[in-house]
């Protein structure tokens, strides 16, 4: 077991105004409830689905998630209202992308040269309104928590999907967290593996990627232990674990070996510490994402991707606007649209976006109609508006990895309230997810209870985007 207990807490303050602490815990050995027999099955399945279906992003695919955590407005990013009353448009117009008929806001100029290269699902909804019940949705298909009920019920798709892959390259790891996984101020809250076990939460960077001296923990040797060391302690190990292998009928033993090898790899290997750091990447490249926290991050889950790891995602908070929006978006959305479009012209131009699913979203949308700045719990009436939640429409942004670019799916009414064509619920945009990765969807897990359950909610692939 590899552990590590963090001194550096964050606190993140939400609409609800509490505050939540979690310390980050790192194990790499454990198997939870899931054991290595049924990991092997899972995987022979996705394999034997993707050939089946002819899926050619069985190969290699891997995903980066970038979070917007707190809830980002559909109708001030990618789906602007021109036409709605001035308390529903907003503050922004839309401006012409290179696609014909592809609108989107006015903040976002360099993306709108770059349509050609992503899709948005415009008609995404799961009716949601409370920050934990969406998040939940959002990440692992299934409701059944709340505010006042926020703990983890189900695996986060992502951690399951990269615990039948493993990750595409040994010697890293198949599912990490920039700079951290957090859902509603929960580490790893959402995007943790829960049942599927412990060992397959996230690995989470922790610092951040634009300080002068960026470190990440855990993939350097302490220093009272040498390479000689650990391999005495594997050859011990090995020696007293051929008696429980000879009794062991579930797979255990086989997978502790796995998981523990995993470990070894990570810390003695070459390619993670060579992937993470990024002051190895050209200066130019980092000035093109931008010399800000969410830009480097957004670089360093680039390198993992193309080192081998297969599920990455990043940590944008701070999109809870019930008011002051006009400061908030004219902050974040600028950062957003740089980091965006070069990671799919980065990607693209290393011959590595066919491979790579990028996805960009949050919990749920804002309100159509804006506030008067007091509303929706603040702690004040601020006296500028903003919005409140809204998940009765949202929307997805996917690029990359199988992904048609240049495409619009589904739509909303008038002033964006509800999907007008084409609804589509979290559980189509896992089930998308899944098939370009290669991933069977329809695997099951056996949860704390002993009881299989379904890896995705009933869904199906969004097949306009392909």
């Amino acid at each position: 077991m590899l552990r590590i207990w963090s001194d550096r807490t964050r606190a993140s303050q939400y609409c609800d105004g509490q505050s939540r602490r979690s310390f980050l815990q790192i194990g790499m050995a454990g198997m939870g409830s899931v054991g290595l027999a049924e990991l092997l099955r899972a995987k022979d399945a996705a394999a034997n689905s993707a050939t089946a279906s002819g899926n050619r992003s069985g190969r290699d695919t891997r995903c980066i998630l970038l979070w917007l955590d707190g809830g980002p407005s559909h109708l001030d990013l990618y789906d602007l209202k021109p036409e709605a009353p001035a308390e529903v448009r907003g503050i922004w117009k839309p401006i012409r992308t290179n696609v014909e008929g592809i609108e989107i806001s006015e903040l976002f100029p360099l993306q709108a040269k770059i349509a050609d290269k992503f899709s948005l699902v415009r008609s995404l909804h799961h009716d949601q309104g409370d920050h934990f019940t969406g998040a939940h949705y959002m990440l692992t298909g299934r409701g059944g928590v709340n505010g006042l009920l926020n703990a983890q019920k189900d695996p986060f798709v992502g951690a399951m999907a990269a615990a039948v892959t493993g990750p595409r390259t040994p010697g890293m790891p198949a599912h990490v967290g920039v700079p951290f996984s957090m859902s509603v101020g929960l580490r790893p809250g959402y995007f943790g593996a829960n049942y599927v076990g412990l060992q397959h939460n996230p690995f989470e960077t922790v610092n951040d990627a634009n300080s002068p001296n960026f470190q990440v923990p855990n993939i350097v040797m302490p220093g009272d232990i040498t390479l000689r060391r650990l391999e005495d302690r594997q050859s011990l190990s090995r020696t007293f674990d051929r008696m429980r292998k000879e009794s062991d009928q579930k797979g255990t033993a086989e997978a502790m070996d796995k998981f523990d090898r995993a470990a070894f790899d990570l810390v003695t290997g070459t390619a993670a510490r060579q992937a993470f750091d990024i002051d190895r990447e050209d200066p130019r490249i980092r000035d093109r994402y931008g010399r800000h926290s969410w830009g480097q991050s957004t670089l360093l889950a680039r390198r993992l991707v193309e080192a081998g790891s297969t599920m990455v995602s990043v940590h944008f908070g701070g999109w809870d606007h019930h008011w002051d929006l006009k400061t908030g978006m004219e902050r974040y959305l600028p950062q957003i649209d740089q980091l965006v479009s070069a990671l799919i012209e980065d990607l693209d131009q290393r011959g590595q976006l066919e491979n790579t699913l990028v996805i960009l979203c949050g919990e749920f949308s804002r309100t159509p109609r804006m506030n008067d700045g007091g509303n929706g719990g603040a702690p004040m009436s601020m006296g500028t508006p903003g919005r409140d939640h809204w998940g009765q429409a949202m929307f997805c942004f996917l690029a990359g990895g199988g992904i048609k670019g240049g495409r619009i799916i589904g739509s909303t009414n008038r002033n964006g309230e509800v999907p007008k064509d084409d609804p589509l619920v979290p559980a189509d945009i896992h089930h998308t997810m899944y098939h370009l990765l290669g991933v069977d969807r329809s695997l099951h897990f056996t949860n704390h209870a002993g009881r299989p359950v379904p890896a995705l909610e009933p869904g199906n692939v969004i097949k306009g985007l392909l």
